[in-house]
């Protein structure tokens, strides 16, 4: 196991640890959450031996690989299909062994024996496999690394880390370039790893379905907590629920929720989508005391006027120059317009955002793209943090859009977003990448838009500051248009989705749900129109055989079958005690009364929720299980 005990941890004059301890164990999934700059890569930096504890100590098992995502990849001219298998070791060390070794015949074949072994021969197409669950295309592996963004850069960085056989992986912020559908492919990916796994990430869906344990930097120490992320939320709730502070402030974030939930819920009948978001809704009742200490507040102010039509799109064709990405597009924006984006990369989501915001930058290549009266769009892309000005402060940046604006009024207004006293008033040259996407953030607030076209917004934001944009998309009283890989945003922030796909824009009938499970099925038929995925080839047995194989199946098969089914009663019967603990804690006199009835009420929900995902693990489990011989 690792074992971090009484530490302490200085960088610069900033300490980040004071006397913590943590331990995780061999084969612990962990998200490691805090505030930006607390100090979660520097944890990760102790664990590669780049830093040391000031005081304290650190144990991490002897021999143990490790892999670690890196942040940074130079412009090199090796190829990205090298690149990727340069992350693992063992095949490259055998590999050289075998380039230098010269007339050593039985040497020589013990390096081939151990190069099978590892599955050296296959090294190339999982490294092409992992490239394209990141979202890469065919070709790119025969592409130098020096051709890609950043961003994809460091897409190859998460693919080198994914590629090496470790005991212990690391990875920092592994979504934060990644669109919906490799966010999904990776969850997959790190459901099946075996090793131990220690995760930072501010993606409450991605921590959700990953982890099974949270570590939160708090007060210079790191709290541990079992469970993913909504249990930890339902842990740290309920430490919180008895501060009077946290109660009053807690009713203030239970009313905003109960108004949105008011505002929508004539419209739950109506689709899928819709029931989903109730029901997510009506958790965060139970779960926002987890965050009554956060420091930011911040609104979108209420736009001077909402116009029944925003921007309509007919037979639009949008691309770059001679490509047409997507034809014929029909698209209407209305004063409450709320519509999230589904697709794959590179599918035209962002080309269809940057028509939006302006048709006449050269994305709009037929058809035609009206502007009803009175618009004023909000815009946020990640290419907006780059045209900040790094000299200015956030006061400035403001005060230039409004020169009339008094400081106090500015003051205040940056407040929401933290930047509190002097800080306000500092150029932002050393701003960290969260900062830069708040301060773009306020701006587009700022400027009182009645439409919100939000591209990956959440890039660089913690989960204070998700959170709280969450809130503030949900009282936003204008139209919104969202591209994110955050789910737990999507799912609270839009009515409807768009799928760009295949050169259209169509309305998904669905949920985040349904999408998954559309993504799945049109992956699973791209991989056998590729023959990724050859059906098995075999003699067709003899009836007697067969008749041998069919009982000897059947006898397999019946201890798994009942074992599911006795799960699925216990789930069930699990389910309803869920339901009646969820009503208890959707009566607003329990947060009145005082007394234990909170606590209590809070402690039933977490142990129903703690035995519900046991035994849904182990129904997962068997049911796998299940699959596999019946496939077999």
């Amino acid at each position: 196991m690792i074992k971090l005990t009484s530490a302490s941890l200085q960088r610069g004059h900033k300490v980040l640890l004071e006397q913590a301890s943590l331990t995780v164990h061999i084969g612990e999934k962990l998200g490691i959450i805090g505030a930006n700059g607390s100090g979660k890569s520097s944890v990760f930096k102790l664990l590669i031996g780049e830093l040391a504890v000031d005081a304290g100590d650190l144990h991490v098992p002897a021999g143990w690989q490790i892999s670690h995502m890196a942040q940074e990849v130079g412009a090199g001219a090796r190829t990205a299909l090298d690149y990727v298998q340069d992350g693992d070791k063992e095949l490259r060390a055998i590999e050289q062994q075998i380039a230098t070794i010269a007339d050593d015949g039985e040497k020589l074949a013990n390096c081939y024996a151990q190069y099978e072994h590892i599955d050296g021969y296959t090294a190339s197409a999982r490294a092409m496999q992992l490239l394209a669950g990141l979202g890469f295309a065919p070709t790119d592996g025969e592409r130098p690394v020096s051709d890609f963004s950043g961003g994809w850069r460091i897409r190859l960085n998460l693919a080198q880390a994914l590629m090496c056989r470790s005991d212990l992986m690391l990875l920092d912020e592994p979504t934060n370039h990644l669109d919906l559908d490799a966010t999904l492919w990776l969850e997959q990916r790190l459901r099946q790893y075996d090793g131990t796994l220690l995760i930072i990430s501010h993606d409450r869906d991605f921590l959700d379905n990953v982890v099974t344990g949270i570590a939160n930097f708090e007060n210079k120490q790191l709290i541990s907590y079992s469970g993913n992320y909504s249990a930890y939320e339902r842990q740290k709730a309920e430490r919180l629920a008895q501060q009077q502070v946290a109660y009053e402030k807690q009713q203030e974030r239970i009313g905003e929720i109960e108004s949105f939930v008011r505002r929508f819920r004539a419209k739950a009948t109506k689709a899928k989508q819709a029931q989903s978001r109730l029901k997510e809704l009506e958790r965060m009742e139970q779960l926002s005391p987890a965050h009554v200490d956060s420091p930011f507040s911040f609104r979108f102010p209420a736009p001077e006027r909402v116009p029944q039509q925003l921007i309509t799109l007919s037979d639009a064709d949008l691309g770059y120059g001679d490509k047409v990405l997507l034809k014929k597009v029909q698209l209407s924006l209305h004063g409450h317009s709320r519509l999230g984006l589904l697709g794959a990369n590179g599918a035209g989501k962002s080309t269809l955002m940057k028509t939006l915001v302006d048709g006449t930058k050269g994305t709009l290549l037929a058809g035609d793209r009206i502007e009803g009266a009175h618009l004023r769009i909000g815009y946020f892309n990640q290419h907006q943090l780059e045209a900040l000005d790094m000299e200015a402060s956030c006061a400035m940046h403001l005060q230039r859009l409004t020169p009339k604006a008094s400081e106090q009024e500015i003051r205040n207004f940056l407040g929401s977003f933290d930047f509190q006293g002097d800080r306000a008033f500092e150029p932002i040259r050393h701003f960290s990448g969260g900062e830069k996407a708040r301060l773009a953030l306020a701006i587009v607030a700022w400027q009182k838009p009645n439409l919100l076209l939000l591209d990956e917004p959440t890039n660089h934001l913690d989960l204070e500051v998700r959170h709280s944009l969450t809130l503030a998309l949900q009282s936003f009283e204008g139209a919104v248009v969202l591209v994110s890989h955050d789910r737990h945003l999507l799912r609270n922030s839009v009515e409807e989705f768009l799928l760009v796909d295949e050169g259209k824009v169509t309305l998904f009938d669905g949920d985040l749900h349904d999408y998954e499970r559309w993504l799945a099925t049109k992956n699973n038929s791209t991989a056998q129109a590729r023959g990724e995925a050859p059906a098995p080839v075999g003699h067709k047995p003899d009836k007697k055989t067969e008749r041998q194989n069919s009982a000897a199946l059947r006898a397999q098969l019946k201890p798994l079958t009942n074992a599911i089914k006795n799960l699925e009663k216990k789930i069930n019967q699990l389910q309803k005690q869920l339901d009646e603990a969820q009503k208890i804690l959707a009566d607003p006199d329990i947060y009145s009364r005082g007394g234990n009835d909170l606590a209590n009420a809070l402690k039933a929900e977490a142990d129903v929720n703690k035995k519900l995902m046991e035994y849904e693990e182990q129904w997962m489990e068997k049911s796998e299980e299940l699959e596999a011989l019946t496939q077999d």
